[in-house]
């Protein structure tokens, strides 16, 4: 029975992981630019996006196995749970995860730098050898810091050495304290990227959280009977202003420079306002526009839907960043641990209820990441790949170069690190540490009986990390939540850093939803006018490659037949 349950478990797993793949392939080949596409690039972003997929849906997956090995209605733990199965699912839990992770980290500091340098590297003359070397030049830098990090964290000395196990009173924190060096070298260097990540997904993540669901309900439908009428009455405005002022100035003494700057403004707006009309034009018998068109009422369902969601996350957030505040038990010292949920969470409520029915509670969890996720994307494609207030790159479908893509991949991979802390330790910290399982408190006499609550539900308790004696061997934390509390229990400066972070997430989401929802949006031609310009260029190379290939052609027809003419002469 314990290997039927697991194994399934496992297989969905794959089954999802091969369904990442597609998802990530699909990803490269909607928003790579057609013109710039490398194949090294693209295996390398496939490779990186699957590996931080996997990470983020390895949550679910971690609290279903975990969740498996107790019986919810009797609050004890299964007949083939014995402690040698739970530690071999823990362990290959732990294998998974730090593999993911290993990976994770070797993609943003090598593979990426790697493959960055290596499409700057080309040139018309440049060869395979000298792109190599040369990337493996710069990604020299990359190595040393990942060398220093992996020093650093092996002989940096952790909590335990610097207060002492006797100072955390509950076996729960013991067991957290890290002894293996080449373990401490790798959690110091996740505590690292999980820092960098936090700042991203408080760049990213929080603006994206708001902008996702507010563009479905206040978008504007690319191209519409109504735009096209409008760009129809602007085009006629507009023309009739250039010809106020080249009536005005028909004298023959030309144009004066206020003049001159006005009409090449309007000139400009024309030709912006002409390629409007005839995407409007042409849009208007496509039947995809119609679909999109019909399908509207339900986008703005969806999108209050998900707005009420941010907000009820948001909520959740604020709710247990004052509960870790007022009574986590050794403060910040260990990165503001919860050992018990105080104040109500409603989203930790939703996980507690729907776990009951099968296996509803892995798919809203499932679900929650994949919208984090998502709107970690949307911020992205929204503010771009900047530096302080510089646009470096932008993210568009069919429009980002090869580096951008590299860049944004690395954004998402450090982002993934803190989604999961932020889901972990604060939208749903109960349920994220330790699922559906629930123990007994019902009071048995007898001694050596196990506590069971089949006839007396009432005194099934949710798993806590507080619960001590014979609860403790019921309750199994999840690993990835073993994994975040070892990181800020034995780094404090993480777990404190990451959790201060949470509010100014929560702050920068209410400016965003705020302003979204009161700014009206504005359709950015620009952005498409340059898109149309890029595939008009294309079109044009195409053109002239076709006609300079059938002039070489009759070039070398010519020569051939005059070649064929001297022989016959000779």
């Amino acid at each position: 029975m314990a290997l039927l349950q697991t194994s399934l478990i496992w297989i969905t797993g794959l089954i999802a992981l091969v369904i990442l793949i597609v998802v990530a392939i699909t990803f490269v080949a909607i928003y790579s630019a057609p013109r710039d596409r490398s194949l090294f690039v693209s295996v390398v972003t496939v490779l990186a996006l699957t590996s931080l997929l996997a990470t983020v849906c390895l949550l679910p997956l971690d609290i279903a196995l975990v969740s498996s090995t107790t019986d919810s209605t009797t609050g004890t733990k299964k007949k083939w749970a014995n402690p040698d199965t739970v530690n071999n699912i823990l362990l290959s839990l732990k294998v998974v995860y730090y593999l993911l992770y290993s990976l994770d980290a070797l993609m943003c500091l090598l593979v990426i730098p790697f493959a960055y340098f290596w499409y700057e590297e080309w040139d018309i003359d440049s060869t395979a050898g000298s792109r190599i070397r040369g990337a493996f030049k710069y990604t020299t830098a990359f190595i040393l810091l990942l060398l220093v990090l992996f020093l650093v964290g092996f002989f940096i000395p952790v909590a335990a050495q610097r207060t002492g196990k006797e100072h955390y009173d509950l076996d729960f924190f013991r067991k957290l304290l890290l002894e293996n060096r080449g373990e401490r070298a790798l959690t110091f260097i996740v505590g690292v990227l999980l820092c960098l990540g936090t700042v991203l997904y408080v760049v990213y993540t929080a603006p994206g959280l708001a902008l996702f669901p507010v563009s479905l309900i206040k978008s504007i439908p690319a191209i519409s009977i109504t735009s096209a009428e409008e760009a129809r009455d602007a085009l006629a405005i507009n023309r009739e202003r250039q010809r106020i002022i080249e009536a005005k100035n028909a004298g023959g003494n030309g144009l004066n420079s206020k003049d001159r700057r006005e009409l090449e403004a309007l000139q400009r707006e024309e030709r912006t306002l002409t390629r409007k009309q005839r995407l409007a034009d042409e849009g208007k018998n496509k039947w995809w526009l119609k679909v999109r068109a019909a399908l509207r009422p339900f986008k703005l369902l969806l999108g209050l839907l998900l707005l009420g969601v941010s907000a009820l996350l948001i909520a959740s957030m604020l709710i247990t960043g004052i509960d870790k505040i007022k009574f986590s038990k050794c403060g910040a010292r260990c990165g503001y641990i919860l050992t018990d949920v105080n104040i109500f969470n409603p989203i930790n409520w939703v996980f507690v209820k729907a776990s009951k029915v099968f296996p509803v509670d892995y798919v809203i969890a499932l679900l929650l990441v994949l919208f984090f996720f998502i709107s970690t994307v949307v911020g992205l494609a929204f503010i771009g790949i900047r530096f302080l207030w510089i646009v470096i790159f932008k993210i568009r479908s069919g429009h980002t170069k090869p580096q951008a893509l590299l860049m944004g991949t690395t954004l998402l991979t450090l982002s993934v690190l803190a989604i999961n802390y932020g889901l972990t330790m604060f939208v749903a910290p109960q349920y994220s540490h330790f699922g559906g399982q629930k123990y007994c408190t019902w009071p048995m006499n007898e001694p050596g009986v196990v506590r069971d609550c089949t006839n007396h539900p009432d005194h099934l308790i949710p798993c806590s990390a507080g619960a001590t004696g014979p609860a403790a061997e019921v309750c199994t934390p999840t690993v990835v939540s073993t994994f975040i509390n070892r990181i800020t229990l034995n780094y404090p400066f993480f777990g404190i850093f990451t959790f201060w972070a949470q509010f100014a997430f929560i702050g920068l989401f209410i400016i965003t939803a705020l302003t979204a929802l009161v700014r009206t949006p504005k359709m950015n031609f620009e952005d498409q006018l340059a898109d149309e310009d890029e595939e008009e260029e294309e079109s044009l190379l195409g053109a002239t490659g076709n006609r300079f290939a059938g002039a070489w052609e009759d070039v070398r027809g010519s020569t051939r037949h005059g070649n064929n003419y001297t022989g016959n002469s000779h």
